[in-house]
């Protein structure tokens, strides 16, 4: 007979799954090549339609947009700026003849729908026009706004500098993530080595990784035909995609290395290394994907395409490493099982033993109570900061200094004041039964702008063709992110122009790059409750249905919050008050306002594949020894070392962004870098243990009632139980060793 103890051969579904690969290598490795060649061959042959689309619904500058383009649509684009600096004696008037030839050209290349005649400064050595598009910048061609800077800048000369600012002009300089995926995947490498000590273990996950982001990419072009999807899609999937591939990858091969170890075959050893980590992938990679996808709760448009894409990274990644990955293992089974110099130093008595994480799990385990108030504090403090986040949108003022646009804020701030960087938009919807009115009724707005508290300066009116739309610009005191700017835009909206509304019949909303900055940080705000709360929900009830427990899917959501709160306080520390932004390289300004919702639904995705490895292995020891505290012991020393490894490849890829120039790309880069720092490192290394070793067995409580009218969802194979002593009564914490 055989031995009652020995776990049943695996039987599950990526078990099945595994077994058929395992036998099918050839099959499997050839049929991941040619679905990569045959997707980047339709995608060339398709090509791609990347489209920006961006609307706010029900938002004041949408509906001025809506209006702008129905019935003027000269005026229904953004507006840039040429700013003039006159270095010489002459002033500006000096280069009048060579200023207007050069607007006379701007005003012909295509989607220019009116060039303004240059504003003069006081003392008349700066100058700045008014460059007004018939599209948004976000889809105005590149090639135009690039041919914008090449005309205006044709007249530099040692008397006359001459700079751009706008939108339009920060997307035509906008730097590819080329670089930074490059800098990531190397630091990938490296990581990978250092764990491994071995090439051959190294290139698996690379590969696989590699492999299913490629067919990635093709798909989202493909998806680019049906969908709106924006071209920085393709960047964020390989980003994220790029990451957690090579994640999944390193936890099912560092599963299999150690299984091979205790001596299984190779075949074997592939399907235990699927049947278990495997598993948790295929868990882990859907809470990504689930994550990512409730944005689309968020009501943004843009937001849908750019969500899709990077799931359809995770997917096509996570599917690699289900499928490519085993075949591989099975391939080349041997030299990955094979043991390196490090690798034989961390045995002990046959085992795998890691001798750091195994104390540092010893020493959690006899100090709960201080390791989890010092886990605790850590996070709280770093939290705080968050408390006072302030959503807006970076202005040109924190561009690199060299860079034009940053230039040519620093002028028109110095000639005019910093609100001309940041120009509000006034759109008058004029009544049709008054007419002759509408000249007395532009009046009543531009008085009413003038008289208001933190205006400048108000610009003429301009009619469109049928004279029933209007719009007046108006330049506020404060620069564009400034908080005053934000109640300025308020302020019109709800007090200073309704009673204008009221007197005149017409229709005013206050638009413009700004007021579209603000009213998105608004629409963002006002939906980011329902989307944590969709998420957080989700995840919850899938770890309830698979870990059988009350407590693991609460804790899990506290401490995944715990974790992305710490990287917004960390982040409004250092962007926001400015703490250490020399060191950074940026200045104090708002938290631009999809930092914080993509930082929440990546990150939370993230942090779900870490507590899903960590707690799915001590789950694993609970099944197996009904010991709680031996459980989370072995769990965490056995898990430990991957999780931190796993998580320094992720903060070495978000870093490699955070060296752009863009603030708002090293903000996004910095914040994740962070927030992964502070879940792998300090919540999966220290709290979660501590408080799981303070619960003991009430971590697996879970009503009986409950328990018969759940599906079973089990991440772990089913495991022989072995006879445990039940933990003293008095004192439930003493260890196993």
């Amino acid at each position: 007979m055989g031995d009652p103890t020995s776990p049943p051969a695996p039987d599950g579904l990526v078990a099945r799954l595994a077994r058929w690969v395992v036998h099918h290598r050839a099959l499997a490795i050839g049929g991941w090549l040619a679905l990569l060649v045959a997707v980047l061959v339709l995608a060339g042959a398709a090509g791609s339609r990347y489209a920006e689309t961006f609307s706010l619904p029900n938002t004041d500058s949408q509906r001025a947009y809506d209006l702008l383009r129905q019935s003027f649509p000269g005026q229904s684009g953004d507006s840039d700026q040429i700013v003039l600096h006159a270095t010489r004696g002459g002033g500006i008037a000096g280069q009048a003849a060579r200023i207007d030839a050069m607007l006379a050209r701007v005003a012909r290349i295509p989607h220019v729908s009116h060039v303004s005649r240059p504003i003069v400064s006081r003392d008349g050595t700066i100058a700045f026009a008014t460059v007004s598009f018939d599209q948004r910048a976000n889809v105005l061609p590149r090639a135009d706004a690039q041919r914008l800077i090449d005309t205006a800048q044709a007249i530099r000369s040692p008397a006359l500098q001459v700079e751009l600012g706008g939108q339009a002009i920060e997307q035509a300089q906008q730097q590819s993530f080329g670089t930074a995926s490059a800098i990531g995947l190397l630091a990938a490498i490296v990581v990978l080595l250092l764990t491994f000590g071995s090439l051959t273990a190294m290139g698996m996950p690379i590969l696989t990784a590699v492999l299913g982001l490629g067919t990635a990419f093709g798909l989202i072009a493909l998806l680019s035909h049906v969908l709106d999807v924006p071209s920085v899609s393709t960047e964020l999937a390989a980003m994220v995609g790029l990451g957690v591939g090579i994640d999944y990858a390193l936890f099912i091969v560092t599963r299999y290395r150690e299984a091979y170890r205790h001596g299984m075959s190779v075949d074997d050893a592939v399907v235990t290394a699927m049947d278990t980590a495997g598993r948790a992938v295929l868990f882990a990679g859907l809470t990504v994907i689930i994550a990512v996808l409730g944005m689309c709760l968020l009501g943004v448009d843009f937001l849908y395409g750019m969500s899709i894409a990077t799931a359809l990274g995770v997917l096509m990644t996570m599917l690699a490493a289900l499928t490519l990955l085993p075949a591989l293992m099975a391939r080349f089974g041997d030299k990955l099982g094979r043991f390196g110099r490090r690798a034989r130093k961390r045995m002990e008595g046959g085992r795998p033993h890691d001798a750091f994480w195994t104390a540092w799990a010893q020493w959690i385990g006899r100090h709960p109570w201080p390791a989890m108030l010092a886990g605790l504090a850590i996070v709280v403090v770093l939290a705080v900061p968050a408390l006072s986040l302030r959503l807006g949108q970076s202005d040109a003022g924190n561009d690199v200094k060299s860079h034009t646009t940053r230039q040519a804020y620093d002028l028109l701030a110095k000639g005019f004041g910093p609100g001309f960087n940041g120009p509000l938009l006034v759109v008058a919807q004029l009544p049709h039964d008054r007419a002759g009115a509408a000249g007395g009724t532009l009046a009543q707005v531009r008085a009413a702008l003038a008289r208001a508290d933190g205006i400048a300066s108000v610009g003429p009116p301009v009619t469109s063709p049928d004279g029933r739309v209007a719009t007046v610009e108006a330049f506020p005191r404060s620069a564009p992110q400034d908080a005053a700017t934000t109640e300025l835009v308020h302020r019109l909206r709800d007090r200073t122009l309704p009673p204008v509304e009221r007197a005149s019949g017409a229709q005013l909303l206050v638009a413009g790059s700004t007021a579209v900055g603000i009213d998105f940080s608004s629409v963002l705000a006002s939906k980011l409750p329902l989307f944590i709360g969709v998420v957080v929900g989700l995840a919850a009830l899938l770890l309830l249905v698979v870990f059988r427990s009350l407590v693991i899917p609460l804790q899990a959501a506290v401490m995944n919050l715990l974790s992305i709160g710490a990287s917004l306080g960390v982040a409004v520390a250092v962007f926001q008050y400015g703490w250490l932004s020399g060191l950074v390289g940026v200045q104090a300004g708002p938290i631009d306002a999809f930092i914080p919702v993509m930082l929440f639904a990546i990150v939370f995705g993230l942090s779900m594949d870490y507590e899903v490895f960590l707690i799915s292995r001590v789950h694993e020891e609970w099944v197996r020894r009904r010991d709680a505290h031996g459980a989370v012991v072995d769990g965490l020393a056995k898990t430990g070392r991957v999780i931190t490894a796993a998580a320094t490849i992720m903060i070495c890829v978000f870093l490699a962004f955070a060296i752009n120039d863009d603030r708002a790309v090293k903000l996004f880069g910095a914040s994740f870098a962070v927030a992964v720092f502070i879940d792998a490192f300090i919540v999966r290394s220290l709290l979660l243990p501590a408080v799981l070793h303070l619960l003991g067995r009430r971590t697996w409580w879970l009503p009986a009632s409950l328990d018969r009218h759940m599906p079973h969802l089990a991440i772990e194979p089913p495991l022989p139980v072995l006879e445990a002593a039940e933990p003293a009564a008095d004192d439930e914490r003493a260890l196993t060793r």
